[in-house]
């Protein structure tokens, strides 16, 4: 008995073949996984049957028995509505930013014709994928949930009308590695009770070793290596799957060489960040608590911390991006001033790199504009044409992309613009948020290259926001190990990942070792 099966898929965009002859079957309860290089056609493959991408497809794909290959849009909304739920790789754009939870979840109960649940309908569905506080949370908004709890929100919506499929696109790229494990558990549990089959589009092979049952290699939108997941990835026989399973991140990978760090740059004294409780309930969430920082000339420093820890708040507060109650910065000894009084010249001496590389460029320009935009305020005197082909050939690009669109570039060539956005000014501290989880293991390691390149020729300072701590070994001189808005231990990387002390950080080690 199979719950969906594809024979023979094509996808094709504009005339173009981008996916190739894809066959597989998924059986109630089991999880097959797509890995592979951005571009290779993980997601084209996992969406396009269901009218959810640009691409027309053909052959056949069978869902419970339904043909959908060749479906009109009216005759596949049925389908997506009673059959099948999904799971996306962005929580934060998944929702809509200005629905709260709780409307959000009703809607998604009731859209294959269900009545509309209660509150504590609605709650239980919260505390079903472990969400804590699930009454609280329905009168939240997404942007005032972590990333995993938004995550988790994604997975109850998904799965409040029982599908016989889960589609699940990359559902653990934005979180740490003991949430990753805890949010796939939680997959392989609902599948369990539901019955249900999930289709897994993911870059991250820990996660497709420990849950998926088989797995798909796929390379240019057509299947390279297909078998039981063990096999594949103990023994797997093609160079590509061997090169994909090489690039990730290891705590236990020779470390490369490290330049010297020079005079602090960067120095905080006890940065406060608190925000107001949502819904009903009063009294203030305090993000942050009194956290004192140091970032030196040519330093990487890694704040790294389970989600929900305050990493992204305090980076984003330390930057004079974000709201700050209380605590001092000072650059070079001389204060930094608050949010609203940074001028050209202080705004730019710090620029950020932020994690979805598409979400953070503006879809209605072009990569040269994209570019060009911080020079008017920050760097009038440069000559926009000479800054922009700088900034190009600095990350490594092609000028024959200056005119292209966001959507015409691949995860890593997008991030490689929003990282030319981010250098064109000349900045002396790059922040990056979670800058390379969104992509694949092979073009996040070509990204991390670039950055460790790009550090060495201008001596760049550091601020690296990111939940991978053998990333944060490999690339960061010090780790500063955020939990509930304050910093329970920090060091030199290798030594505290050898013997870390707090609870918290043996609890991210161990989880990364998996």
């Amino acid at each position: 008995m199979t719950a969906y099966v594809v024979e023979d898929l094509r996808v094709m965009i504009g005339g173009e073949a981008l996916v190739h002859s894809i066959s597989f079957a998924i059986a109630p309860g089991e999880c097959l996984a797509l890995v592979g290089e951005s571009g290779s056609g993980k997601s084209l493959t996992c969406m396009t049957p269901f009218g959810l991408s640009a691409g027309s497809a053909t052959g056949s794909a069978r869902l419970a028995g339904v043909e959908l290959c060749g479906l009109a849009e009216a005759a596949l909304r049925p389908v997506r509505a009673a059959k099948v739920g999904f799971v996306f790789q962005q929580p934060l754009t998944a929702l809509t930013p200005h629905l709260t939870i709780g409307a959000q979840l009703r809607e998604a109960a009731m859209q294959a014709g269900a009545p509309a649940p209660t509150r504590e309908g609605l709650a239980a569905m919260l505390a079903r994928v472990d969400l804590p506080d699930p009454h609280e949370k329905l009168d939240a908004y997404p942007h005032r949930l972590s990333g995993g709890q938004r995550q988790r929100v994604l997975i109850a919506a998904a799965i409040a009308h029982h599908p016989r499929l889960l589609v699940a696109d990359e559902p653990t790229t934005a979180l740490d590695a003991s949430l990753r494990h805890e949010i796939m558990d939680l997959i392989d549990r609902l599948r369990a009770e539901e019955g249900m089959a999930v289709l897994l589009v993911s870059h991250d092979l820990a996660s497709v070793r420990g849950h998926a049952d088989q797995v798909i290699v796929l390379k240019d939108g057509a299947m390279i290596e297909q078998g039981h997941t063990a096999a594949v990835l103990s023994k797997p026989q093609q160079a590509y799957t061997r090169a994909l399973i090489a690039a990730v991140p290891m705590l236990d990978a020779p470390l490369p060489k490290r330049g010297a760090v020079g005079e602090p740059l960067l120095e905080a004294k006890a940065i406060a960040v608190s925000f107001a409780r949502p819904g009903w309930r009063r009294g203030q969430l305090q993000a942050v608590s009194g956290v004192d920082l140091l970032v030196r000339e040519g330093e990487s420093v890694a704040l790294v911390g389970e989600s929900g820890s305050g990493k992204s708040t305090l980076g984003r507060a330390l930057a004079r991006l974000g709201p700050c109650d209380r605590g001092t910065v000072t650059w070079r000894g001389a204060p930094l001033p608050a949010r609203g009084s940074m001028t050209p010249a202080h705004r730019r001496l710090i620029q950020p790199v932020f994690q979805d590389p598409l979400a953070s460029l503006d879809p209605r320009w072009r990569v040269r504009d994209i570019i060009a935009e911080p020079l008017a305020a920050l760097a009038p005197h440069k000559s926009i044409d000479a800054a922009v082909a700088e900034a190009m050939a600095a990350v490594e690009l092609e000028d024959s992309l200056l005119d292209r669109a966001p959507r015409a570039l691949s995860g890593g060539q997008a991030q490689r613009v929003a990282l030319a956005r981010a250098l064109v000014a000349d900045p002396e501290l790059l922040l990056l948020d979670e800058a390379t989880s969104a992509l694949d293991v092979l073009v996040a390691a070509h990204i991390i290259a670039l950055l460790q390149k790009l550090q060495a020729e201008r001596g760049l300072s550091i601020l690296a926001i990111t939940h991978d701590l053998a990333l944060a070994r490999l690339f960061c001189h010090r780790i500063i190990v955020l939990d509930q808005g304050n910093i329970v231990e920090q060091g030199e990387a290798e030594a505290l990942i050898a013997a870390p002390a707090h609870p918290v950080t043996q609890r991210l080690v161990a989880a990364s070792k998996r």
